[in-house]
């Protein structure tokens, strides 16, 4: 209750944490202290002294209370007196920062937008606020969202912006008002900040000169009734056709328990929809989408919730993600160390699959080879790849039953290289001279795999399990091995697929890998690992035990139109691959900017055997949706090997293609390419609550204060008194506070009370 804090002491609690007590009274003061305290000596022996009725009990409290209104009185006359600096008026500055982006806008539950408050309480001539700060200050106004700048005042806001960039704003405020005394700024926002910029650097400049920032919190902590779908967790490319399984975040206030749609969109149509429950509110609630997208190019997939009766916010209702669809080749190395079945099966699986092509090459006796899908009589002329530039050319790569002991040192620190520095995918599929059958334990191989290996079992040891296959619940969630439309299609369909066997006894997957298939049996105590992945370096290593999966398309049991068998290696394949770099791979921060706003293009450069190069020519075409054409060189940032940048701006609303190449020596290295789409921006519509903790930060931490419209009323007062600039010293008296003399009345109060009571007067 600050009311009776400063009825009772005089003054604010602000003016006590800022301040210094201190005693006024002469020295002279100190005799009577003396003669004081031989006073209440003598009032003390004088009760002690006293007798009839009195008991000694009685004595102690009326003594007590006699010393406590002495020292009550001896407290007044040292002239208790709190020294505070104070702003000298009108030879400081204030600084006024404004938030004039959409969110503004926003109703509150009354129905008044946060705009309304400052329009009413910081327009000149019509706030009895402003005069107040206006007579102590020079005022300055700032208006902020995604660029800050200098106004004449809150006349010339639009609260329009599409983004908040908070520290942007303090820094263009200290700086404009860096050679002049300031005293502080002040900053009315929601605290939403949607640039994501760490706010720590702009409040670091800002406590070294000793800036307070003053911070007015706008609008309500959670804005209710409203759904908000939250994060969309989308890969930027896929291929042509791939199942996609994508994560969305959906929240809510006011909507406990409401089940609502998730719908999923492209320019041809609805892609999906489901059902998602919402839970308590601000509690976020994650649904899982499955889709397909099927038409090359960049497309544009909107993730939306239907607006519900009520809702105060309907702009956060949706998310727009763009996605580059790919329709070109991936090239798969598959190497097989005996003739088996797998191999004829694998390929028919995909052989209606345009962007796929698995290259084999087949062990059929020693050094001899058979060579099947190549592109010319060269490829795989000499067996398997000796060279990183051969090896590299691929984009994934499969190994069988093959020996560890059939590929050089050098050979199979490639293979690990081919994954973590290439970024390639790598699979190693079951058979009996794979795993630790074949000897691959000890081998530079072995520390990409995401399983355990043991050392090779002997004769009597051999391993060989039929085992029925079992989705966890990662690989429920993985679109690799989705084969139905949705998580509940998919779980039941893997649950009637019939055994597969496997010779090579893998339990345990490595920290940090998961295990997405479990193979079942009742011989065993403890499920088989059957596929398990993990990252590592740049690239993605499977680990697939089952020797026959060829069985899922030839048994008994599975119907002739059942396309098991081949969608699970069709996806699984097309995920192996997924985001495998290419030599020169191209990307921007943010994928949607608005017209006018600077974009940074990053290209990373290698050579054929991927390693960084920093002398290539590197160039972006850049075509405007108007069909504009503009070329922009890319320079070596020094920073890294490999990385190349340039900064352009997009002036027209539309989608924009950009196409940077790369060359070295004259020779082409690479090209790549990517869309960039400029809009205006919804941003500001996502967590519209007041981000109370943020704002409180930053005045705590820059020796501010913290306020709601309700409490903004004492703003020019605290400036005053906890502002910098040009001050003075002012010493404010405390003995004649109220709560001095309530003291007094009640000490003697209470001494006249007992004797009454006790029948002593």
């Amino acid at each position: 209750m600050p009311d009776l804090f400063e009825f009772l002491f005089k003054y604010r609690r602000l003016v006590y944490e800022q301040g210094d007590f201190v005693f006024a009274a002469p020295a002279v003061v100190r005799w009577w202290l003396l003669a004081a305290v031989a006073a209440s000596a003598v009032a003390v022996a004088s009760y002690s002294l006293a007798r009839g009725k009195a008991s000694p009990m009685d004595r102690t409290v009326m003594a007590t209370l006699r010393v406590a209104l002495l020292g009550v009185l001896l407290f007044s006359l040292l002239q208790p007196t709190l020294q505070i600096s104070t702003v000298v008026p009108q030879q400081n500055f204030v600084g006024i920062l404004v938030d004039d982006s959409r969110s503004m806008q926003l109703p509150d539950a009354s129905g008044a937008a946060r705009s309304d408050f400052i329009r009413a309480t910081f327009t000149p001539g019509e706030s009895e606020l402003l005069e107040a700060m206006a007579e102590r200050f020079s005022l300055r106004f700032f208006s902020f969202s995604s660029r800050a700048r200098r106004i004449e005042g809150p006349g010339e806001l639009t609260f329009d912006g599409t983004s908040t960039d908070l520290p942007a704003a303090l820094d263009v405020a200290r700086e404009e008002l860096s050679g002049v005394p300031l005293s502080g700024l002040v900053m009315l926002t929601d605290g939403a900040d949607t640039r994501g910029r760490p706010v720590t650097e702009a409040l670091v400049p800002l406590q070294a000169a000793g800036v307070p920032v003053f911070t007015v919190g706008l609008g309500e902590e959670a804005v209710s009734p409203d759904i908000e779908l939250g994060r969309v967790e989308m890969p930027r490319a896929v291929l042509e056709g791939s199942s996609m399984v994508v994560d969305v975040v959906v929240t809510q206030t006011g909507f406990r328990q409401t089940t609502v749609p998730v719908i999923v969109e492209d320019d041809t149509g609805i892609l999906a929809e489901e059902e998602v429950t919402l839970g308590r509110a601000g509690e976020p609630v994650v649904t899982r989408v499955h889709f397909q997208l099927d038409r090359v190019g960049s497309r544009r997939v909107r993730f939306r919730i239907p607006t519900q009766d009520g809702e105060r916010v309907t702009q956060n209702n949706r998310r727009d993600v763009w996605v580059e669809v790919r329709g070109e080749r991936e090239k798969i190395l598959y190497f097989e160390g005996e003739p088996r079945h797998e191999v004829k099966f694998l390929r028919r699986a995909i052989q209606d699959d345009d962007n796929l092509q698995v290259v084999v090459l087949q062990r059929t006796a020693p050094s001899k080879f058979l060579r099947l899908n190549v592109d010319d009589g060269d490829e795989l002329a000499g067996g398997f790849p000796r060279t990183r530039e051969e090896l590299y050319r691929y984009r994934g790569l499969i190994v069988g039953s093959a020996e560890a002991s059939f590929f050089t040192h050098d050979q199979l620190q490639m293979i690990a290289d081919f994954v973590s520095e290439r970024g390639g995918g790598f699979m190693m599929v079951g058979g009996r001279q794979a795993f630790s059958e074949g000897g691959w334990a000890g081998t530079p191989v072995e520390e990409i795999l995401p399983v355990r290996l043991g050392p090779p079992p002997a004769a009597a040891d051999r391993f060989l399990a039929e085992l029925r296959p079992g989705l966890t619940p990662a690989g429920l969630a993985n679109a690799a091995i989705q084969l139905g439309g949705d998580a509940e299609e998919t779980d039941s369909l893997w649950r009637t697929l019939p055994p597969v066997t496997s010779v090579n006894r893998i339990t345990e997957v490595k920290p940090g890998a998961t295990t997405l298939i479990e193979g079942h049996a009742e011989s065993l105590d403890r499920p088989q690992v059957l596929l398990a992945h993990q990252r590592y370096g740049r690239g993605k290593v499977l680990a697939l035990t089952a020797q026959d999966t060829w069985i899922w398309q030839m048994h008994a049991d599975i119907p002739l139109e059942d396309q098991s068998h081949e969608t699970f290696w069709r996806q699984l394949l097309r995920w192996m691959v997924d985001g495998v770099p290419e030599p020169v791979v191209a990307s921007v921060e943010r994928e949607q900017v608005e017209p006018g706003e600077p974009v940074r293009l990053t290209a990373e450069i290698v050579d054929s055997t991927y390693i960084q190069v920093n002398d290539a020519q590197v160039t972006a075409r850049i075509t405007s949706p108007t069909g504009a054409i503009q070329e922009i060189s890319l320079d070596w940032t020094v920073e890294r090997d490999g990385e190349y940048t340039a900064d352009f701006v997009p002036t027209e609303t539309g989608d924009y293609e950009v196409e940077v190449s790369a060359a070295r020596d004259g020779l082409t290295v690479g090209t790549d390419a990517l869309a960039l789409h400029t809009a205006r921006s919804d941003d500001e519509y996502f967590g519209a609550g007041r981000r109370s903790r943020l704002l409180q930060r930053i005045a705590e931490e820059t020796g501010g204060q913290y306020y709601t419209p309700a409490t903004v009323g004492t703003l020019p007062d605290d400036i005053s008194v906890t502002g910098a600039g040009v001050t003075l010293v002012e010493d404010r008296d405390l003995w004649d506070m109220p709560a001095l003399f309530i003291l007094m009345f009640l000490a003697m109060g209470a001494e006249w009370a007992y004797r009454r009571v006790r029948g002593l007067v």
